[in-house]
Order: structure tokens, then sequence, then C-alpha cells
């Protein structure tokens, strides 16, 4: 029997040490796990750090991936894919990371557990998460806010200031 691909989108950054070369790795990892394909990377952007702003600027960019998973086996293979990349993980919440890998959109799901919240529940509050997603990800709709990428990032760039710049 085979097992239905589900459609999720990725977001991934990293702001210590070679920024770009830990998202290829990252992204290398994605692609080499047999239970995930990459199937559209956005461009990289350098972006201003969010909640805990004393550190060096982010290299983010999303991911729209193909697995046959359900949502939180595949939030255990970012971690595993998270830990294999930095053994000593980011310093406490929002600090300095090497990579960090989270999931924005599965399918249409909304999901609410103790571990994982779908879609990403500050997504519409970051400049770093939709301006990648606009690259790879116009066309895909909030299930709860039932609004794109696109309409989110024209609201929150009219309310506040963050830096996002593409990176050559």
């Amino acid at each position: 029997m085979i097992k239905p691909m589900f459609i999720a989108y990725l977001s991934i950054g990293s702001n210590k040490g070679e920024k770009k070369e830990n998202l290829n790795q990252a992204i290398d990892c994605l692609n080499n796990h047999e239970m995930i394909r990459v199937t559209a990377v956005s461009s990289f952007y350098r972006t201003q750090p969010q909640n805990f702003e004393d550190q060096d600027w982010f290299i983010n960019a999303a991911l729209k991936v193909e697995t046959p998973v359900e949502p939180e086996a595949l939030l255990e293979i970012l971690k595993s894919i998270e830990l294999s990349l930095d053994k000593e993980g980011k310093p406490f919440r929002f600090g300095p990371r090497i990579i960090d890998l989270d999931i924005i959109f599965f399918q249409n799901l909304v999901l609410k557990t103790d571990h994982l919240e779908i879609p990403h529940p500050r997504m519409q509050d970051r400049c770093f998460v939709l301006r990648p997603m606009c690259d790879i990800g116009a066309d895909a709709i909030h299930p709860v806010l039932d609004k794109t990428p696109e309409q989110l990032l024209k609201k929150i760039e009219t309310q506040q200031s963050q830096e996002v710049i593409l990176l050559d």
C-alpha cells in the first residue's frame, strides 16, 4: 500500500557560525532523509532577531516538503536534524542557534498539542517567516486566518518595522 504524501512548509534559520552553510547542511539532511523530499527552497534572507534582540542577525528561508509522515513524526525528524547539526542547542528560548527548523503549515491542518501547534502560532507576526513563504507558498492559505502569506505580510509591514533583506 502506498502512503499518501503530505505537503508541509517549514521555516529554517541560523544566526551562529557559517549561517548560509548551516541552512544548506540542514536542507541536505532533509533531502537525504528517506521520509522527506524538499520540493522548493525560498531565497535566503538576512533578518533582524526578534524577542531577544541582543544577538547576531539571522539568515532565514522557507522550504516546501513532501512527506508521508504525520506532523508529530515530522517534528521528531526536524528536532533530530537540529541536534545533529548543533549538539549544544540554543542556550535559551529565542536565543542564538546554529539551526532552527519549524513547521509552519502542514496541509490545511489545525493542530494543538503539548509539543506542537500548526499553523505555527506566531508566523503571522514574523516577517522573517512570511517573506520567504511568499517566494514558495504564495498561494498557501492560513487555515485559521484564511489569508495568504502575502496578505499577512502586507498587514504587519504597515504595523511594525522588521528588517528582512534578500541575500545575493
